[in-house]
């Protein structure tokens, strides 16, 4: 039986026996993020929370809340990278569907909602690529109906009309044509994390487009054991769509910047730059550690890959300079 892609991906990734509820294993197994990728994410995160530890005057408890926290290798690298000082007063929060992975810091409190009146940070980092979403497509009339799933063999048909909410929102975010991800969810799955946080800032890392960039076919796509594969979905593999981020931006209803990765993490020091090659002659082992940090700073800031991820920040309860931290 078809469904709609929003009901199809809500059962394969989070039903019973969904991607990413499975306990033998994690999304680290198929898909390499920036928090996989290299220490080097967690240490500019780590740089990024301390400023925002000083823009709030160093607050006796500070909250970190990191939403989608996958098996919380996130949380640990921070744990291991900011200073004793401010790691005292860390409140840390892993927000997840799983349960509680074996080993992780005992003073972590992990749940499967945002926890209400943070003051600190609320991450997401490739979260609301896996909230669920309806896709439309215009039939021989030009009509926008319904993509319909078959869940075991990924084969489409055009069922309903769209929905009012649906042109609502294809309106304002997505007026060309084509193959349409209609991204209200996102948006207001976003806007109530943003709405937890009382003072502090919203940190939303993700891959995505904007208006004027919309793909004319769309993004809809699976991974499985590190490859990219045809989204069905049955469950066996993660099934992702870029996201809309000008819209989940505005969703929120407060200040933001938006800017690139590759920009966001040579601020804050990533900047994938070789070391000289005078080190190689006068400190060798040096040169070697610098050299290997370089290939994963590369990584990192790679505009075709990591790097031209978008990252959206929301400043709540500062001052101008809340929006300026990085």
């Amino acid at each position: 039986m078809a469904i709609g892609w929003r009901l199809a991906m809500q059962a394969a990734l989070y039903g019973s026996d969904g991607f990413f509820v499975r306990e033998h294993e994690g999304p680290a197994d198929h898909f390499r993020t920036s928090v996989h990728a290299s220490p080097l994410f967690a240490g500019a995160l780590a740089r990024l929370i301390g400023r925002l530890d000083a823009a709030l005057g160093h607050p006796e408890r500070f909250d970190l809340v990191d939403v989608g926290a996958g098996r919380g290798e996130l949380i640990t690298a921070l744990l291991a990278t900011v200073p004793a000082e401010l790691a005292g007063r860390l409140n840390v929060t892993g927000v997840e569907v799983v349960p509680r992975p074996p080993g992780l810091e005992p003073a972590v409190h992990w749940r499967r909602d945002v926890p209400e009146r943070i003051t600190g940070l609320l991450v997401a980092t490739e979260w609301l690529d896996n909230v669920p979403l309806d896709i439309v497509e215009p039939d021989d009339g030009g009509r926008l109906r319904k993509v319909l799933v078959d869940r075991r063999t990924g084969a489409e048909t055009l069922g309903p009309p769209a929905d009012p909410a649906d042109l609502f929102w294809i309106n304002r975010w997505w007026p060309g044509p084509g193959r349409i991800e209609i991204g209200w969810p996102r948006d207001a799955a976003w806007a109530e994390a943003v709405e937890s946080v009382h003072r502090g800032a919203a940190l939303c890392v993700d891959y995505g487009h904007v208006k004027a960039e919309r793909p004319v076919f769309g993004t809809l796509t699976g991974f499985r054991e590190g490859r990219q594969v045809a989204p069905v979905p049955d469950g066996s593999c993660d099934v992702t769509a870029h996201v809309a981020m000008d819209a989940v931006a505005c969703a929120a209803g407060v200040p933001h910047r938006m800017v690139r990765q590759r920009e966001a993490l040579r601020v804050l020091g990533v900047d994938g730059s070789r070391p000289p090659l005078d080190l190689a002659r006068t400190d060798p082992a040096s040169y070697l550690r610098a050299l290997s940090a370089a290939g994963a700073a590369a990584e990192l800031t790679d505009p075709d890959g990591l790097g031209g991820h978008w990252w959206l920040w929301h400043s709540i309860g500062l001052d101008d300079r809340g929006t300026m931290l990085w």
